[in-house]
């Protein structure tokens, strides 16, 4: 049994570690914002990563550090900044302090092209302070990730239900599940010397089409689709509206437009872990279906 570190543990990605972890039989310390319900395995710890008393205090005795928590939307640079560069930072200088074992960080795929956005310039910079931290690390670059719970490709699901699927222009892209994705943090967590940058994924040779990932969408939702692919300026003025519709909480940004339009996002199959590491287990047709019926279970569909 170890005891594992985790921020980000109330979000998406962070649940299903916690989750998983509990059921591997690990002892879990995770930091939240708020009052969190009791939850078997967990403790909760309060505090933000802006809080270095709470960060010592989730370090302490620890064997692993899963560094899950960022900003993937924010309306400024700063923003980006504060939460994936400053908040990896503290992270890393709390776990020093506490003789942490192992620290396991959550990045994007999108670190590869930093010049894109803003996030992505941002998460490549927290990666470059974790590979200069002088710990045993190991950094998780994730493509697009997916399941039950995710709120992020939500619009996709109910246009797809439409019938009519709006895509970024012509490109591929690789996609993983959230729960592979859980497991292969947690098995980082236990895998010391391993000093690597990953990049996972389903396992989809060359990744998605846009267009093909599209008609899976409707093939999960039980619908023939048309995909649309959608030039730049026509995305651009997109992010534009939803600025002006939803302020800071809109889903379509100028920021995520620079990523959007990028024709390349399938993961180097170079970088795949070992085999012997992690395996991908959710076929993504399977994955896209049990989404739609949480979806649908939970009125959102």
């Amino acid at each position: 049994m170890s005891v594992l570190a985790i921020t980000g543990g109330t979000g998406f990605v962070g649940s299903a570690v916690l989750r998983l972890a509990v059921e591997a039989g690990h002892r879990v310390r995770a930091l939240t914002r708020r009052a969190q319900p009791a939850q078997e395995g967990v403790e909760w710890l309060a505090g933000t990563l802006e809080d270095a008393p709470a960060l010592a205090r989730l370090a302490g005795g620890a064997d692993a550090v899963v560094h899950i928590a960022g900003v993937v939307n924010a309306p400024t640079r700063d923003g980006f900044l504060r939460g994936n560069i400053d908040g990896t930072r503290a992270m890393l200088a709390a776990a020093r302090s506490a003789g942490v074992a192992r620290f396991v960080h959550v990045s994007s795929l999108s670190a590869r092209e930093p010049q894109l956005s803003h996030y992505g310039w941002s998460k490549a910079q927290g990666d470059l302070l974790v590979e200069q931290s002088g710990l045993d690390w190991t950094i998780v670059r994730p493509p697009a990730i997916y399941g039950p719970g995710d709120h992020d490709m939500l619009e996709l699901f109910r246009m797809a239900q439409k019938g009519v699927v709006a895509l970024p222009p012509p490109g591929r892209f690789s996609i993983v599940h959230v729960e592979d994705l859980a497991r292969l943090l947690i098995a980082l967590a236990q895998a010391t010397g391993d000093h690597s940058m990953y990049e996972a994924d389903d396992g989809t040779p060359g990744g998605w089409t846009h267009v093909d990932f599209a008609r899976a969408l409707g093939r999960a939702v039980g619908q023939r689709v048309l995909p649309l692919s959608l030039p730049r300026a026509i995305l651009a003025l997109g992010a534009r509206l939803d600025r002006m519709a939803r302020g800071d909480k809109a889903r379509l940004t100028p920021d995520r437009v620079g990523y959007l339009a990028h024709p390349d996002w399938a993961i180097d199959p170079a970088h795949r872990p070992p085999p012997s590491l992690w395996t991908p287990q959710v076929g993504t047709p399977q994955g896209l279906a049990a989404t739609a019926m949480w979806y649908r279970a939970h009125g959102l569909l």
